[in-house]
């Protein structure tokens, strides 16, 4: 169960971490408790498992990213792990993920690339292809934006 204090800091961690030299020294006076009280409990929830990682979201559009694709890869399941641990350390890709197949869509190794435009995206690709020796694959363009939001666990 989770105290109250807990559930104070889970929430704030849900919003922007500032941008300062100190963030968690400023989201902790936001609560008024100290910096060491705010990592003690970030480090009490890492060790219970609680917390897992903290992400950042860049707006990749305006960094001059003009293009995305999520890349379905049909791979053999007992490449999967040694696939996906290679294509993981591409820097073009930001996200890689194993998913049950389904039947009429036999893909289960997806990755999510960025580059200037939709050509950038097929050579970055291309070039993880020839890397993997895995050719049977589809890409899929973001069209449009339509939600990205984190996920809510508290509210405030």
């Amino acid at each position: 169960m989770l105290t109250d204090l807990e559930k104070k800091i889970i929430a704030l961690l849900q919003t922007d971490i500032p941008v300062v030299k100190r963030p968690f020294l400023a989201m902790a006076e936001t609560l008024g408790i100290t910096e060491e009280q705010f990592l003690k409990v970030l480090n009490d929830l890492n060790d219970q498992g609680m917390i897992r990682r903290f992400g950042a979201t860049i707006k990749h559009q305006k960094s001059g990213f003009k293009a995305n694709a999520m890349v379905a890869w049909k791979v053999a399941e007992d490449r999967v792990e040694q696939v996906g641990t290679i294509m993981a350390t591409f820097r073009e890709i930001t996200h890689c993920y194993r998913r049950d197949p389904v039947p009429g869509w036999e893909y289960n190794l997806y990755t999510m690339v960025h580059a200037g435009d939709e050509a950038g995206c097929h050579a970055i690709v291309k070039k993880i292809s020839q890397a993997v020796g895995e050719k049977n694959y589809t890409l899929l363009f973001s069209r449009q934006e339509l939600k990205k939001t984190s996920m809510k666990y508290f509210e405030d």
